[in-house]
């Protein structure tokens, strides 16, 4: 039986191998406003893209309707949260809207060393943390259209009162001033087209000359020298 394990290191064995000047996984970092749809766009995102994880966060915050645990995120009680936080087992965490929530780093650094892609999808302040620990992340910042639209999604979300969603339209702009912490910004005015620009992001990483090997790239164009001279001693004894 394939186990779960096998099938991500199944996937960074075809990323390395059709990049294979890559040494360790990318870890690219999500953020957005809550009701922006960034959850969608994420999974759409992972299902399109061969091997790129998406991390699950834990949070103290009770499930939605619909939400698993292990999969929007680890539903945890705050003691355990805690727990974790004292044996230093988060990459990153923060306190939100009332609840806890933080990036497991075991795994996390697991995967990247395995040559797979990592997806974060988390708040400012984690996105914060995070930056300060990894020089080389690439950071998207994802925008509803407009505060009202955004305001109208969350109402019809159903699962806030009216006070909650004011604060998070207001906790929205706060948000927003920190886009120039991000390297890029994408406008989720139409899923498939913000879905289309997100894969561009991922794709034109992965190209980047500053994550090649370079004792790849010498090894397989000989820059040494010893092919080049080869051929033309090879074509002066014709």
């Amino acid at each position: 039986m394939t186990t779960a394990m096998s099938v991500e290191t199944q996937q960074g064995a075809q990323v390395s191998g059709h990049y294979p000047y890559r040494r360790n996984g990318i870890l690219f970092v999500i953020s957005a406003p809550s009701g922006t749809g960034k959850t969608t766009l994420c999974k759409r995102l992972v299902a399109s893209i061969p091997g790129v994880w998406h991390s699950v966060s834990y949070t103290t915050r009770k499930p939605r309707a619909g939400e698993e645990s292990g999969r929007e995120y680890h539903f945890v009680e705050e003691h355990v949260f805690q727990d974790m936080v004292a044996r230093q087992e988060f990459l990153e965490y923060a306190h939100v809207y009332g609840n806890w929530y933080g990036t497991p780093r075991a795994v996390l650094i697991d995967r990247m060393a395995q040559g797979i892609d990592v997806l974060l999808e988390i708040d400012v302040q984690g996105a914060l943390q995070i930056k300060k620990q990894f020089e080389d992340a690439v950071f998207i910042f994802i925008l509803p259209p407009s505060l009202e639209t955004l305001r109208v999604r969350l109402e019809g979300r159903g699962s806030d009162t009216p006070e909650e969603i004011r604060r998070r339209l207001q906790q929205v702009k706060e948000e927003i001033r920190s886009v120039r912490e991000y390297g890029y910004i994408v406008l989720n005015d139409d899923l498939s087209q913000s879905l289309r620009e997100l894969q561009s992001v991922f794709l034109a990483e992965r190209l980047k000359t500053s994550r090649v090997d370079m004792n790849w790239f010498e090894r397989r164009f000989a820059l040494d020298g010893d092919v080049v001279q080869s051929n033309q001693n090879h074509s002066l004894s014709r």
